[in-house]
């Protein structure tokens, strides 16, 4: 037996000392985006970070994100990244501000979020796509983009924080999201899944998508029935809702400039019976709302006489342009004078919207990923009755029997909602008394969907 020489002896330490190198390097990426503490912010015993990922290099484009860890034990908790739509609103000011983060702002101060969503997992908010908040680009023209680029740069986004955070690369992986997030979501798992064909890299569990917009006709159409359904319109314009221009109809010709004379004219009177003093995106909330809400207006195109009463100051809008708060959150303004809650730079193709991504929901539950789709039951924006038969009709499609029968679940000692699960796999649920921004206006009862939804549990069947 020949004795190894001094280079053979000493690479495995090399080898080991580069690595450690390596991930020292990796780790204290982080480091950089740490938030020391938010201007008025009490103290909390969770850590949290923000910043940018560069995902285009040569044109410098840059998706801002905010990432808080789970309030308990974060090394057992998922990891969950949460995408808000419209296109182009702010995941930062409407999911973390305003739904399901640790905080909410209050004049100078934050006051705590007894629901956060933070209290199950590891929470990730991104600012996509760019020309979003805080994200933004060197080059004017990256702020024109559609689904396929936004998909993309999310993927590289990801790719990218896992450098800055390589802990969590292993880490059981969910996206949620709501709105236009119904488009957001299943192309970036889909991108994911393949991704992973070639280097397996993203632990992907489950997504979650409430409200969505999945099927254009299905979705928006089931707005007539809803608005017929809650004594907002007529049963002679119901008719004529349903048969002389449907919705879908409208906006096709809307985004296309081009309405017709007999959209038009169903449109008027249908905003003369639902009146401006009823709010669409919950249709028992009084007028006076938040601009948490604007990211629905970009899907939902103001009827001929409609015009939105926003009468409560906005805490988010005012604090995110503090210069002391974009400072402790590592945030610039680029291309633009205001952070806002949805983008007035963003040249989105909003035809897009047209595209289903209902065929994209169901390959990902053919790839074993799990998928919940949930409604606040008091959103006539995307009405749960074109996300419920949808469901169902994937699941039929799919060959998926029913393993929960539709049921009423529990939140405390009140019904919570209704849900449906079908192979155990893919499941439906409402929330009861939500609007359109589910974890803003029901957030206990929201807060109890997302824990079972990544318990991979039934929602509860008794108080």
């Amino acid at each position: 037996m020949f004795p190894l020489s001094w280079k053979a002896m000493a690479m495995p330490a090399l080898v080991l000392l580069q690595l450690f190198f390596l991930i020292k390097v990796e780790s204290s990426l982080s480091l950089f985006d740490k938030i020391t503490q938010l201007p008025g912010q009490c103290f909390v015993g969770f850590q949290q970070f923000s910043g940018y990922v560069t995902v285009d290099d040569k044109k410098q484009r840059a998706l801002f994100y905010y990432f808080v860890e789970a309030e308990f034990d974060p090394v057992s908790k998922p990891l969950v990244l949460w995408l808000n739509g419209g296109p182009g609103c702010s995941s930062l000011g409407v999911g973390a501000f305003s739904e399901n983060g640790p905080f909410r702002p209050k004049g100078q101060f934050l006051i705590r979020n007894e629901y956060s969503w933070n209290k199950e997992a590891n929470m990730l908010y991104l600012e996509t796509p760019i020309g979003v908040g805080f994200s933004y680009s060197s080059d004017s023209s990256s702020v024109t983009v559609n689904d396929e680029i936004t998909a993309r740069d999310n993927l590289v986004f990801l790719q990218r924080w896992f450098l800055k955070f390589p802990e969590y690369r292993k880490r059981d992986l969910f996206i949620t999201g709501e709105s236009y997030a119904g488009h957001y979501i299943p192309q970036l798992a889909k991108l994911m899944i393949q991704f992973n064909k070639k280097e397996k890299l993203f632990n992907l569990k489950g997504i979650a998508l409430g409200n969505p917009v999945l099927e254009f006709a299905t979705d928006f159409n089931s707005r007539a029935e809803f608005f017929w359904s809650h004594g907002l319109i007529s049963d002679s314009t119901y008719k004529m809702f349903t048969s002389a221009c449907n919705y879908s109809r409208y906006v096709s010709e809307y985004y296309r400039d081009s309405v017709s004379t007999v959209c038009s004219r169903v449109m008027s009177q249908v905003g003369r019976e639902t009146s401006r003093f009823v709010d669409k995106y919950d249709v028992t909330l009084d007028v006076c709302i938040s601009s948490v809400f604007s990211q629905s207006k970009i899907i939902s195109p103001q009827e001929v006489s409609e015009t939105i009463d926003v009468c409560v100051e906005d805490e988010t809008v005012n604090y995110l342009n503090r210069q002391d708060v974009q400072k402790a959150l590592h945030a610039q303004l680029v291309g633009v004078r205001r952070w806002d809650v949805c983008s007035n730079i963003l040249d989105y193709e909003l035809l897009d919207v047209e595209i289903p991504t209902i065929s994209i929901v169901g390959s990902l539950v053919k790839a074993g990923i799990s998928v919940l789709v949930y409604s606040g039951d008091q959103d006539s924006v995307i009405p749960l009755i074109g996300s419920r038969k949808l469901v169902h009709e994937l699941a039929k499609e799919l060959g998926l029997n029913t393993t929960v029968p539709y049921r009423v679940w529990f939140e405390g000692q009140q019904v919570g909602g209704w849900t449906q699960v079908y192979g155990n796999i893919l499941s439906f649920a409402t929330i009861r008394g939500a609007s359109h921004e589910a974890p803003f206006s029901q957030p206990e009862r929201s807060l109890v969907l997302f824990k079972s939804f990544l318990q991979g549990r039934p929602l509860p069947e008794v108080f």
